[in-house]
């Protein structure tokens, strides 16, 4: 299971290692070892919330995920993504911003940390609002129950969570931002990227639900046609297929998200964009294996508190990019408030599964939907 899992990211740590130390030597090897750890660190509440997803998708398109998703996930977000932000910054080619990464690095660097409030605010306002519609919805299951029943019961009111993701964004912009208006900007298309994507993944969800209803009597329907069938894919296919592709789409950028605290994070360590990209892509892999581990062994319906201690990591997460467009937020605060979250949530479920008698928190014997066999 093991093996069969974490076996590509087994494969990859020993590649990018071996490509670190005959690009820049031991000292290349060593750094690129601490960033792929810093990375699943400041990701491990991202594998969670995958898994939540993921396990919504159907088996393409999990595998498009888990193919194509890691290819813009690694090679996107951790090596194209800083060589655009500098050359946006600079008005440069990407060719021109990876020479300057190579030869300046000084000035990579500089040019980076100009352009974070902006990136901040962008992810930051993205993952604000995917916690802040998690703990505004009513839930069987409370892991604080003296915070989030008061958090549901507020969270009926309409719209809730634009209002105080608008309002923080605001008040972060007004006190904090050398440039207010920049980063207001970039704050708004994060909150408008977010009710996009997700609005869309829901919609075409409940599409597919309703058209799965139906499947029974579509199928006496297309009995009686004997023979005369239409081409093409059923309605069914084509919801889920577009569910199927929001979602994905929603995945895509809620990395893209987690990773931008991460990438930035990065220069404190090297400047170097192969030995980020090396670093970062090794850890990527490890969090996509690890969100498959969690939808193969049911580990969300199992202990039910991990989903709630991942989005408040999340939020966590969101406060901590607000705060650092205008005041530098120590990496370690960030990861290890992520990582104490889940752990503590963790420990919880754990309790609570004890207390039942050892039965899982749904009353089976916990597992939840396994990844079809030709996923991976």
């Amino acid at each position: 299971m093991i093996l069969r899992t974490f076996g590509w990211s087994f494969g990859v740590t020993v590649v990018g290692l071996l490509l670190a130390l005959l690009y820049d030597g031991p000292t290349g090897l060593a750094l690129v070892a601490v960033l792929a750890v810093l990375e699943v660190s400041l990701s491990f509440d991202n594998a969670v919330v995958n898994a939540k997803v993921l396990d919504r998708m159907s088996a393409f398109w999990q595998k498009i995920f888990l193919t194509v998703g890691i290819a813009i996930a690694v090679f996107g977000m951790r090596l194209v993504f800083p060589l655009l932000i500098v050359g946006i910054t600079a008005k440069l080619s990407p060719v021109e911003a990876f020479d300057l990464a190579l030869n300046d690095s000084h000035r990579y660097h500089q040019l980076m940390n100009d352009a974070y409030p902006m990136i901040a605010a962008f992810g930051g306002m993205f993952l604000m609002m995917l916690f802040l519609d998690f703990v505004f919805e009513e839930r069987a299951d409370k892991w604080l129950p003296w915070l989030e029943r008061p958090l549901a019961r507020i969270g009926k009111l309409d719209q809730l969570s634009v209002v105080v993701a608008g309002g923080s964004l605001a008040l972060v912009a007004w006190l904090s931002a050398s440039d207010p208006g920049s980063v207001m900007i970039a704050g708004v298309l994060g909150m408008v990227t977010y009710i996009l994507v997700n609005g869309l993944g829901e919609l075409f969800s409940e599409a597919s639900e309703d058209d799965d209803e139906d499947e029974d009597d579509a199928k006496d329907g297309a009995e009686a046609l004997k023979g005369g069938g239409r081409s093409g894919p059923s309605s069914l296919a084509l919801a889920t297929g577009k569910a199927g592709f929001f979602l994905f789409l929603y995945l895509e950028v809620l990395d893209a998200s987690f990773s931008f605290d991460g990438v930035i994070g990065a220069f404190a360590i090297s400047t170097d964009p192969i030995v980020i990209a090396l670093g970062l892509g090794i850890g990527a892999m490890y969090i996509r294996s690890l969100t498959v581990f969690l939808v193969r062994k049911g580990t969300l319906h199992e202990y039910v508190y991990l989903e709630h201690g991942a989005h408040w990591a999340i939020g966590a997460l969101a406060v901590c990019m607000l705060v650092s467009i205008g005041h530098h937020v120590p990496e370690w605060i960030t990861g290890g408030l992520g990582a104490g979250l889940i752990i503590a949530a963790f420990a919880s479920s754990v309790v609570r599964n004890r207390g039942q008698d050892g039965d899982s928190p749904d009353g089976t014997a916990g597992g939840g939907r396994p990844l079809h066999s030709s996923q991976v």
